[in-house]
């Protein structure tokens, strides 16, 4: 059973936390929750816009990120429908509830002068689409109903991506797994076939992945930098 149960957070690294906390507060009516200095990350503020109680947008900020060229076709997309590095954000779609609400947004964006896409009526979905600063590539979207597996995997795509009849079958009901209760030990760093952690100093992943986890769960801040208790 899928225990994944939604998104909690997206990051997103950003050279200018003010412009993107007032297009997601301003264009797109998110609220700000956060924003303090990332734990753990020396010079580096983290940033929070509230989607729903339990997820959220989240940027990630410090004086190095504007020094890294932002390159269309290799760090960004640009749009939709653009080609980006493996690896790479394509597009962030939020969800809104029905057409109504999406109407609206799509009001509140041009009327602020946020040039946008559509709707387009993809099927499964009804999609808009617009630019966020930094060359984010945006969608708001619905859907009335779950995606309809039977009708949404094409036979061709299955082929073309070297998909078997039977890791089809795997694809479209996961196995289950037994856990331990986290007793489960790290596994060798020599060994684990990965994928590993990257861009870390020499040296430092295997520092942190050395760490006892019970000697982890404690070893960042975890009071809010701000004393609210009465």
């Amino acid at each position: 059973m899928n225990k994944v149960e939604g998104l909690h957070h997206l990051a997103i690294c950003t050279a200018d936390m003010k412009a993107q906390i007032e297009f997601f507060t301003d264009r797109l009516g998110m609220e700000l929750v956060a924003l303090y200095w990332m734990h753990g990350v020396e010079n580096t503020w983290h940033g929070f816009l509230r989607l729903n109680d339990e997820s959220a947008i989240a940027f990630v900020c410090n004086p190095d990120i504007g020094k890294i060229p932002r390159v269309l076709g290799e760090s960004h997309a640009g749009n939709p429908g653009a080609n980006s590095a493996g690896g790479t954000m394509q597009h962030l779609a939020f969800k809104v509830k029905n057409h109504e609400e999406l109407m609206a947004m799509r009001d509140r964006l041009r009327a602020k002068g946020v040039p946008v896409m559509g709707p387009v009526d993809h099927g499964m979905c009804v999609s808009m689409y617009f630019a966020g600063p930094e060359a984010l590539s945006l969608e708001l979207s619905y859907s009335l109903e779950p995606i309809n597996a039977q009708a949404w995997i094409d036979p061709e795509v299955v082929e073309l991506a070297g998909i078997s009849a039977e890791e089809l079958a795997r694809f479209k009901s996961p196995s289950s797994f037994e856990d331990d209760g986290g007793k489960v030990p790290q596994p060798n760093l020599a060994d684990a076939p990965g994928p590993h952690m990257t861009n870390y100093p020499e040296g430092v992943y295997e520092m942190v992945m050395g760490v006892p986890d019970e000697a982890m769960y404690n070893s960042l801040p975890s009071e809010p930098p701000v004393n609210v208790k009465a």
